[in-house]
């Protein structure tokens, strides 16, 4: 019996849900099991794009997992507080790696307002977090430099083409966003209840939206390609 996409794509979606949820609460709870369960998570939720169309897409798609490899690492890394370092530059990487896709998939296109409206956002929370940040604030800089843009990008991405998988994309890098700015808050201004479920609860949940966007593009490209112009 062969599965249809749709059904892949739904059966992942809740397992990774539901492991997520497990991950959380272990994390919340200090047990060590999370340890194994946050990367497994991650690689979970990346696996739906593993039942997309080989050539369909074949360098939006690729730099898309390479860049999920990257968060991956960066997951594994942020697990021990002595490779904060490591993770944050394995991450940083990540950002490059999606603002690439983007580019790759619509190109590149100035907008003023989105522009002004995100880097506002970004200049603000990195000013506010300067204070605090000591030998950190450079590399914060530089990693609040490129998220902005990555989120810039994906927003514009939405701008150009009102579809499904781009308003995901849109909601992911908001959330993506949220996500680092709830991480810098906790570790750099001042823990805060329930940091963790906030912070891991937007992270996969970005994560997934990118996913089952890049999946429904993938998809949507193969069996509709008068709908889906070649990526640039």
């Amino acid at each position: 019996m062969v599965i249809q996409p749709k059904k892949w794509q739904t059966r992942i979606n809740l397992l990774s849900v539901v492991l997520a949820c497990t991950a959380i609460y272990l994390d919340f709870m200090g047990h060590d099991f999370y340890l194994f369960f946050k990367p497994l998570t991650t690689i979970l939720i990346v696996s739906l794009l593993l039942f997309t169309p080989k050539k369909a897409y074949s360098k939006f798609k690729l730099t898309m997992m390479i860049a999920f490899g990257f968060c991956l690492l960066g997951d594994i890394l942020l697990l021990n507080p002595a490779y904060f370092v490591f993770g944050l530059v394995a991450f940083l990487l990540a950002h490059i790696l999606f603002i690439v896709a983007f580019i790759q998939h619509k190109g590149f296109q100035f907008h003023g307002i989105s522009f002004m409206v995100i880097f506002a956002i970004g200049g603000s929370i990195f000013f506010w977090l300067k204070p605090d940040l000591g030998d950190f604030m450079i590399p914060v800089l530089v990693y609040v430099l490129v998220i902005t843009s990555m989120a810039w990008q994906g927003i514009r991405m939405y701008l150009k083409d009102k579809g499904k998988a781009y308003v995901w994309i849109a909601l992911a890098v908001i959330l993506f966003m949220l996500s680092d700015t709830l991480l810098a808050i906790n570790k750099f201004k001042a823990p805060f209840a329930y940091a963790s479920v906030l912070i891991l609860g937007t992270y996969w949940l970005s994560i997934g939206l990118l996913v089952n966007s890049t999946f429904t593009i993938v998809w949507d490209s193969k069996l509709n390609p008068t709908s889906y112009p070649k990526p640039k």
